[in-house]
């Protein structure tokens, strides 16, 4: 029979098998955020080097592209200009490997909005801005692989850093800032609409850009009326920078210009980008 001491003494304390993460610490906390924002960039990094997609589209399209120019129209750019082609297809390339890149990352962002990953992430105790942030860090991260592959390849063709190695780091910032405010303007973008028709005719877009821009053809091989419109879209203006940068010659107007302009997409986009996001992730 049971004793005294054995029916007053006190129950254990039950414990729950599956006890509520604190969210004190998590959605909101700043000390969090750099290690949330890390782990959700590694995830990203992964998943695009695992997308053919992605990888296709930011590396091999551009590269073959870059070789193909330099095949079919490098001698007769060369022989126009009075400079080597590569020194507009190279940083045309690599602008157009961190565009189609941007493109894809935003093709694989309404994938997880419609397979409802973003929805999951938002019900777990994680910073609520790391989603964004790890998102414009993978995109940092991606621009700079991207641009050295195929500065690589520019280099295996002929392309020299004339200007020494800083301003060849140099260089290497203007695609990602440009980048980033592409990146900016197409995952909003890509967050506010279901039609992946619409991400698709950013692509025709920047397939445009490229076409009509100074790294293509000199400025005086187009006709006059398109002149103005060639000279001051934001591609011509980061490719006349990295070429000043490389080769020499004007460095600082195409530089301010090219700035300006991925400032201004940033701070049109950044905020559509950011709620369109947060509307994505709750469902």
């Amino acid at each position: 029979m049971p004793t005294l001491e054995m029916v007053q003494a006190p129950a254990a304390p039950l414990t729950d098998p599956f006890p509520r993460p604190s969210r004190g610490g998590g959605e909101r906390s700043v000390r969090t955020l750099p290690a949330h924002t890390a782990i959700q960039t590694r995830r990203l990094l992964v998943r695009w080097s695992r997308d053919p997609m992605t990888m296709v589209q930011s590396l091999l399209f551009p590269a073959l592209l870059l070789i193909m120019l330099n095949t079919v129209l490098g001698r007769q750019i060369t022989s126009f200009s009075g400079y080597d082609a590569l020194y507009g297809s190279v940083p045309m390339t690599a602008l157009v490997g961190v565009m189609s890149g941007a493109v894809a990352g935003a093709v694989t962002l309404g994938r997880e909005r419609n397979g409802g990953l973003l929805a999951r992430f938002w019900v777990l105790p994680v910073h609520r801005a790391s989603g964004l942030l790890s998102r414009i860090a993978a995109e940092a991260v991606r621009i700079v692989i991207t641009t050295i592959v195929i500065l690589i390849v520019g280099v295996a063709l002929g392309f020299r850093f004339e200007q020494g190695p800083f301003a060849a780091l140099a260089l290497l910032g203007v695609p990602v800032l440009f980048g980033l405010a592409f990146a900016t303007m197409v995952t909003a973008v890509a967050v506010w609409s279901t039609k992946q028709a619409l991400v698709e005719s950013i692509s025709l877009g920047s397939s445009l850009m490229m076409f009509f821009s100074t790294g293509f053809v000199p400025l005086e091989a187009y006709p006059e009326w398109v002149q103005p419109i060639v000279e001051h879209q934001p591609m011509s203006y980061a490719i006349d920078a990295m070429r000043g940068l490389s080769l020499g010659g004007p460095v600082a107007e195409p530089l301010i210009a090219v700035t300006l302009w991925s400032l201004g997409l940033m701070v049109v986009f950044a905020v559509p980008a950011a709620i369109g996001y947060r509307r994505a992730s709750r469902g």
